[in-house]
């Protein structure tokens, strides 16, 4: 029988692998983490969720990156409620994090510049989509893309990176001989609390 891993009752370490997946999630595009659902609410109270692309996991700062289309509904959800959650699950290794705080959109700051700097090519192709995201159109192909060299110029505008200050966290992990849920919150200086899964 497989032994259980050394954050099956260890608090710290269970904190410490949800930073390790987190970490791992940017670099690794196969990685369960790389891709996790974002959960807004928009104008009507309504709950949102759309899949994004993690581009940073800071466990020092509490913090995860994302990048969106300013003009998308997703950026004026965030900037109008200020908050933001993530979802990730990770079948194989039987691992969900729950992630949410305080979001913030960075349109034209250093963040922001880096950002797009370190954007690749056919991403900021995408941000000079014509018409914006979420616009009804007459039929599937009635949009326009720049070409690489056009985006550098018309997708910038459009672009932001946006960090969400983690205020709580949570892991569960699954197994049949005892799953494990916790979570930490920053108020309490991220000390963790078993809960039941």
């Amino acid at each position: 029988m497989t032994p259980l891993p050394p954050f099956h009752d260890d608090l710290d370490a269970a904190r410490a692998e949800v930073w390790r997946l987190l970490e791992d999630g940017p670099r690794l595009r196969r990685n369960a983490f790389h891709m996790p659902a974002l959960a807004t609410v928009d104008a009507r109270g309504h709950p949102q969720v759309r899949t994004v692309v993690l581009r940073a996991a800071d466990p020092l700062a509490g913090a995860l990156r994302f990048h969106c289309d300013r003009r998308s509904d997703k950026a004026s959800e965030i900037a109008a409620s200020g908050i933001a959650a993530l979802h990730g699950y990770d079948s194989d290794a039987k691992i969900q994090i729950r992630a949410a705080g305080p979001a913030t959109l960075h349109t034209d700051d250093a963040l922001a510049e880096a950002a797009w700097a370190g954007a690749m090519a056919m991403s900021r192709v995408c941000y000079g989509a014509d018409p914006a995201p979420g616009a009804v159109l007459p039929t599937g192909d009635a949009y326009t893309l720049p070409d690489a060299e056009a985006a550098v110029t018309l997708g910038r505008p459009n672009f932001c990176a946006v960090v969400v200050t983690l205020a709580r966290l949570e892991f569960l992990y699954l197994d049949r001989r005892g799953h494990r849920r916790a979570a930490w919150t920053r108020a309490d200086g991220w000390r963790g609390v078993w809960l039941a899964p």
